[in-house]
C-alpha cells in the first residue's frame, strides 16, 4: 500500500497537467511535473482558449467537468493576474432559432438572443452571454506559478514510457494529450489540425464564436494586445506548417464580420494539434506495481473541461495511492 505523502509525477505540462497538478499540490502531495516543452510550447499555448458547452462523450461527465470549471474559471476572473475574464460574448451559427437549447448550453451565464444589431453581418439568429476567456500565455504562467507555491515543480524532461515514470512514483497522471497514443498505446487518440491568426486589438472587447460542424468557420477572442482569429478544423493532419490559404481565409472572414479589424495587423499565425478521442479518457489503472491515472482526449475543449477533469483524477490519484 502507498501512503499519500509518496511522490506523484504528472505526465505533461500543457493546461490539464498543470491543472492537475495543482489539485494534487494543494491537497498536500509531492508532485513533480514532466514535459517534453515548457508550459508556454505545449499545444495549449496557442488555444484560442475560451471557456464554453462540450458536446464529448462520456457526456454525463463531460458536463459535470464543465460545469466545475466554469465555477473556477468565474472565481479566477476576479483576479486580473490570472489572465482569466469574463467577457461579452456572441455565439452565432448552428444553434436553435426558436426551439430549446441543449442542456449543455444552459448553463451559459447570462445567455439570452440576441438583438438584430448585435448580430454580425451574414446571421440571422444568436445569443449573446458572458463566457470565461483565457489569455492563455498569461494563463499558463499563472498556473505555474501558482504549483510552484503550492510545493510543486516543472521538469523538463521527455518521458519514452510510462513505466519510467513509475519508477520514480507509485503514481503516475498521464496529462500528455496526444502523446497518450504512444505512451498509453491508445490509438484512439488522433490529431486535429488548428491554425490562429493573431492580429493586433483595435480596441475589441467582445468576442464572437460561431458553432459549426464545418471545417471551417470565424472566431475572434480579443485579449488585452491582440486578437485571436479562427477557425480551423482539419483531422488527421500531422503537419503543422501554418498554412497561408487558411490565414488569408481566416483574415478574411473576421474582417467581414468585425469591420475595426480591416485595419489591423496581422502579428503572427500559430497552429497546433488538438488530441481528440471518442471519449475524454478520465480513469485510473495499474502499471507495475503502482498506479496510473489517465487525463488526456479533451480535443477542442481542454481548456472548458481542465478543472472538473483535473478535479477527478487528483481524485482518483488520491485514492490509488491508498490502495
Amino acid at each position: 500500500m502507498h501512503g499519500p505523502d509518496e511522490p506523484v509525477v504528472v505526465v505533461g505540462a500543457g493546461v490539464s497537467g498543470l491543472t492537475t497538478a495543482i489539485c494534487l499540490a494543494e491537497a498536500g502531495r509531492r508532485v513533480g511535473v514532466w514535459t517534453a516543452e515548457p508550459p508556454g510550447r505545449t499545444t495549449s499555448a496557442v488555444a484560442g482558449a475560451l471557456w464554453g458547452p462540450s458536446f464529448q462523450e462520456p457526456m454525463a461527465k463531460t458536463m459535470a467537468w464543465t460545469e466545475v470549471s466554469l465555477q473556477e474559471f468565474t472565481a479566477l476572473a476576479a483576479d486580473s493576474d490570472t489572465g482569466v475574464r469574463l467577457a461579452p460574448a456572441v455565439v452565432v451559427g448552428a444553434l436553435p432559432a426558436g426551439g430549446e437549447m441543449p442542456p449543455q448550453a444552459r448553463m451559459i451565464p447570462d445567455l439570452r438572443p440576441c438583438t438584430d444589431d448585435e448580430l454580425p453581418p451574414g446571421f440571422d439568429h444568436g445569443f449573446h452571454s458572458r463566457m470565461p476567456l483565457m489569455d492563455m500565455p498569461r494563463y499558463l504562467d499563472y498556473l505555474e506559478r501558482r504549483l510552484t507555491a503550492a510545493g510543486g515543480a516543472v521538469e523538463q524532461r521527455r518521458v519514452r514510457t510510462l513505466a519510467e515514470a513509475a519508477e520514480t512514483a507509485p503514481v503516475v497522471v498521464n496529462c500528455s494529450g496526444l502523446g497518450a497514443r504512444e505512451l498509453a498505446g491508445d490509438t484512439a487518440v488522433h490529431p486535429v489540425f488548428g491554425q490562429h491568426v493573431i492580429m493586433t486589438n483595435p480596441g475589441l472587447d467582445e468576442l464572437l464564436l460561431e458553432l459549426s460542424i464545418q471545417p471551417e468557420w470565424v472566431s475572434y477572442f480579443p485579449h488585452r494586445d491582440r486578437v485571436v482569429c479562427g477557425g480551423i478544423r482539419l483531422p488527421d493532419r500531422w503537419d503543422t506548417t501554418p498554412d497561408l490559404e487558411l490565414t488569408d481565409r481566416i483574415v478574411a472572414r473576421c474582417r467581414r464580420v468585425q469591420p475595426r479589424l480591416r485595419d489591423a495587423a496581422v502579428i503572427e499565425v500559430i497552429t497546433g494539434l488538438r488530441p481528440e478521442r471518442p471519449a475524454v479518457r478520465v480513469e485510473a489503472e495499474r502499471i507495475g506495481s503502482g498506479w496510473c491515472v489517465h487525463n488526456y482526449g479533451h480535443g477542442g475543449s481542454g481548456v472548458s473541461l481542465s478543472w472538473g477533469c483535473a478535479r477527478e483524477a487528483a481524485e482518483l490519484a488520491g485514492v490509488s495511492a491508498t490502495r
